[in-house]
């Protein structure tokens, strides 16, 4: 490496930075032998069990989106898409006002009085 010189830095005159190297190598050969002067210590075995003994309740909606279709040479020809939202349930199941589906139908004969009453609002 050629040497470096800086001139004209103020009153010093020239200074040359000559002789710096320029990597550093660290060897550690033998590390000193360090005794604390304790016993030992013996550490027994813990056993440690993790299990899960109840599924937390959880109503946790999957959104789904499926397209089933025939293409030739990248052109599509039919599809068929089904989307919608699934669920996972494990809670105790009590369905949503939403939900409900299978609400038996009754004859007239069978309403009640309140029944047969616009709704209020």
């Amino acid at each position: 490496m050629p040497p470096v010189t800086v001139s004209k830095v103020g009153p010093v005159g020239p200074v040359t930075v000559d002789g710096i190297p320029d990597t550093f190598h660290i060897n550690i050969d033998k590390l000193p032998h360090i005794q604390l002067g304790i016993d030992p210590l013996t550490i027994e075995p813990i056993d440690v069990t993790i299990a899960i003994s109840k599924i937390p309740d959880v109503r946790a909606h999957l959104p789904a989106d499926f397209s089933v279709g025939v293409s030739i040479l990248g052109m599509e020809l039919m599809c068929v898409r089904l989307c919608g939202e699934a669920q996972m349930i494990t809670e105790p199941y009590h369905p949503n006002p939403c939900e409900i589906c299978d609400e038996p139908r009754r004859k007239v004969s069978q309403l009640e009085p309140a029944d047969l009453r616009p709704p209020e609002g």
